[in-house]
């Protein structure tokens, strides 16, 4: 299968650039919907470009619908995260397939198309699914429409749907370049083509010159006050539950760092595009890792808000060498105090920041740290060059640091001996809760600051020579 652009070691150059997408977050049942009139029922197209948040549920990328007996879409199954595809009308499948292959990936951006023509003589030749613009042509299940066939879509009154069936199903993932063509069987070279310096490499193009038909649309999420805008000039959109913080500018051609759902202990729990984690115990301490390690070079910048306090909770960490820890259940030790994969130990740390619990392990010196509030946030500038870590709180780093003073190092609050990749992590407990910003923000931000290569959505300023976690700087700044 095709990599695709935006994936943690990805950094090539698209040409086209998606400037934004939408966060879908299941805790707060967020889809759109929008009326149909009477169109095409057996040529259609769907593409949509897809980042995964919550896998083991289902999640619906797109359906059109009447009622339970009378629904198509494309959907995540729960079961086992595959793609599954459903024709059902009336009280029976038309069409079904459900592939071989799992999506697991919540690191990376999916793209996905669905190309239908039930005129055609051949029955695989009906519903052509594209992932990463290579056909799949290994199912589970595999039920084509008959010839001819009229699906359940482009019916006068009902709805098309983004992010839910109508009511459940409810999508927990970032959506970006959503399209819907009415009367046509489009290519998958339509929306997307191979990189020509790394033709494995799949990445999207410009839609905007498509016919789209009668009930077409392309959804860019590019207005923040009205993420359902129809881009293609159609009827927009009825958005529920988003607001203007769920536009993002994580998209297929910039991918920004996030929590990891695989790296994540069964006492923590993600939301919001996972950039949001809470402790869901007062058992013990959940630890969770992000999605990008971070390399042997360069200088790296992200922040964190604090939006809960449960005792010294949350703990805020960066792990060195993070190729050695295990990949094993990610609770913490005794009271959750163990900022690492439960039995690492300490032999998997070399360092260790810890702002909460106000203990630094392995610095040149200890330093105490305020016992964090509620709306503190958290700077974190990594200096792999030199070996350094700094932390601010609201805009001033402790100890007096200075980010961009080199090998002097003046004010850092541990040194780091890198010799492979290093990994935020954070450790929480019965209902202590940050918002982490990669660059890519879910919380408001007051002012907006972007790093030296125009990349990023922070808080504060961006010490200069810093960087944002995203693939495009980790292909160019000590990537």
């Amino acid at each position: 299968m095709a990599f695709l652009i935006g994936g943690a070691n990805s950094a090539a150059d698209t040409g086209y650039e998606v400037a934004n997408s939408c966060r879908f977050n299941d805790g707060d049942s967020a889809s759109m919907l929008k009326a149909a009139s009477t169109g095409d029922r057996r040529q259609v197209t769907i593409s949509a470009w897809v980042k995964r948040g919550v896998l083991g549920t289902e999640q619906q990328i797109w359906a059109f619908r009447r009622t339970s007996s009378y629904v198509f879409g494309i959907f995540f199954n729960g079961s086992n995260d595959k793609i599954e595809i459903t024709d059902y009308q009336p009280s029976a499948y038309t069409m079904r397939l459900i592939t071989t292959a799992q999506y697991r990936d919540c690191a990376a951006w999916y793209h996905i198309c669905l190309a239908v023509d039930t005129e055609q003589g051949t029955a695989a030749n009906r519903a052509k699914l594209y992932v990463n613009g290579v056909q799949v042509t290994a199912f589970d299940t595999e039920s084509y429409p008959s010839q001819n066939t009229d699906l359940y879509v482009n019916v006068d009154g009902y709805n098309h749907y983004i992010g839910t069936e109508q009511s459940g199903r409810y999508a927990d993932m970032y959506m970006a370049e959503v399209v819907f063509i009415d009367g046509t069987q489009n290519a998958v070279t339509s929306f997307g083509e191979f990189n020509s310096d790394s033709p494995t490499i799949w990445q999207p193009i410009d839609v905007s010159g498509l016919t789209f038909g009668t009930n077409g649309f392309y959804l860019d999420f590019e207005d923040s006050a009205n993420l359902g805008n129809d881009a293609n000039g159609g009827t927009d959109f009825t958005p529920a539950n988003l607001a203007a913080t769920d536009q993002s500018i994580d998209s297929p051609t910039n991918n920004f760092c996030t929590l990891n759902p695989l790296l994540k202990g069964s006492y923590i729990t993600l939301s919001e595009g996972n950039l949001v984690e809470t402790g869901n115990t007062a058992t013990d301490a959940g630890n969770v890792a992000c999605t990008f390690p971070m390399p042997g070079g360069g200088k790296w910048y992200f922040e964190l808000k604090i939006t809960a306090v449960s005792g010294s909770y949350p703990k805020i960490a960066v792990f060195h060498d993070f190729e050695s820890v295990p990949q094993g259940t990610y609770n913490g030790g005794s009271g959750g105090s163990n900022m690492h994969p439960s039995g690492a130990s300490g032999n998997a740390v070399s360092t260790t920041v810890q702002y909460g619990s106000t203990t630094l392990e392995n610095p040149t010196s200890n330093l105490t740290i305020t016992a964090p509030a509620n709306g503190d946030t958290i700077q974190f500038a990594l200096d792999m060059d030199n070996g350094a870590i700094y932390v601010g709180v609201n805009g001033t780093f402790l100890n007096s640091g200075d980010p961009t003073s080199g090998a002097s190092k003046t004010g850092k609050v541990a040194d780091l001996t890198v010799t492979n990749q290093i990994m935020p992590m954070v450790s929480d407990y019965n209902g202590g809760a940050t918002s982490w910003n990669f660059g890519s923000p879910n919380h408001s931000i007051s002012s907006g600051n972007a790093d030296d290569n125009g990349y990023g959505n922070f808080e504060y300023d961006v010490p200069t020579g810093y960087f944002a976690l995203c693939s495009k700087n980790l292909g160019s700044d000590g990537g």
